[in-house]
């Protein structure tokens, strides 16, 4: 089981850097809207804590969804002004922030649905515009490396403090951005703010599918026990197709302040 937390997450992560490296920062972001850190760690504490808990653990990731996207809105404005060690501190500010407002909100389904909802809708509006520049320096091996450990680091640290914390913050624990800090400060460093932006962006987009796969994990865990991450995965990749069309869409355009 240690080993599967150690392999399990990095490998994910490091298919999704090669993506970026490959197609983009678009592709990138969007991709990291599947659950590649959450399921994970859903399916371990759903192992290691019960069905039941893992259910109640994705209904908070599920409202963490409004402290996530906010953390992508917050850096990629930050960033446009500032170098990255502000940006990654705002935001993460920001995310603390919500996430303690979220944890003492009585744990509801509807509540969740309403929260990732909201925050999925309004965050075209939110992102700065930008246009990155493509070909920038490619990414050098040993950022990587650096991704794949913090990822395997949360696996290990949620899932053990699981039965300390209770389901409420194992769930927002997951939905740490700890993809999102590691690929917005890597993408400022390298290609730029505005490059980062876009990454951002795409990762709200793809966040679409991360809420998808929480939703139908907190449904049919209780029922289902471990089956119900197959039902998960499967709506989950199928969302991503959907998210793939608003993708291609050019952001929202912002209506000028009208003068007196």
């Amino acid at each position: 089981m240690l080993i599967l937390k150690l392999l399990l997450i990095p490998g994910f992560l490091l298919l999704i850097s090669l993506a970026g490296k490959r197609w983009g920062p678009s592709v990138a972001g969007w991709l990291s809207g599947l659950p590649v850190v959450v399921g994970p760690i859903l399916f371990f504490l759903a192992i290691e804590q019960g069905p039941q808990f893992a259910a109640q653990s994705a209904v908070a990731a599920l409202s963490a969804m409004f402290a996530m996207i906010a953390f992508c809105i917050t850096y990629a404005q930050v960033a446009q002004r500032a170098n990255w060690p502000l940006a990654l501190m705002v935001s993460l500010a920001v995310w603390g922030m919500l996430a303690l407002v979220l944890s003492v909100i009585p744990a509801s389904l509807p509540f969740s649905v309403i929260a990732a909802a909201v925050a999925l809708l309004a965050s075209p509006y939110l992102f700065p515009e930008v246009q990155p520049i493509l070909n920038g320096p490619a990414p050098k091996s040993d950022k990587l490396i650096w991704r794949m450990i913090a990822g395997a680091a949360l696996t290990l640290v949620v899932t053990m403090l699981a039965s300390t914390v209770g389901e409420r913050w194992s769930g927002l624990l997951a939905v740490f951005p700890v993809l999102g800090s590691v690929m917005a400060v890597f993408s400022q460093q390298t290609r730029g703010p505005a490059f980062t932006a876009a990454l951002l962006r795409a990762t709200a987009t793809g966040m679409y599918s991360f809420s998808a796969f929480c939703l139908v994990s907190a449904l049919t865990l209780p029922s289902m026990g471990l089956s119900g991450f197959a039902v998960g995965v499967a709506v989950s990749v199928a969302m991503l197709g959907v998210t793939r069309k608003l993708l291609a869409r050019p952001a929202p355009a912002k209506t000028p302040p009208t003068r007196a």
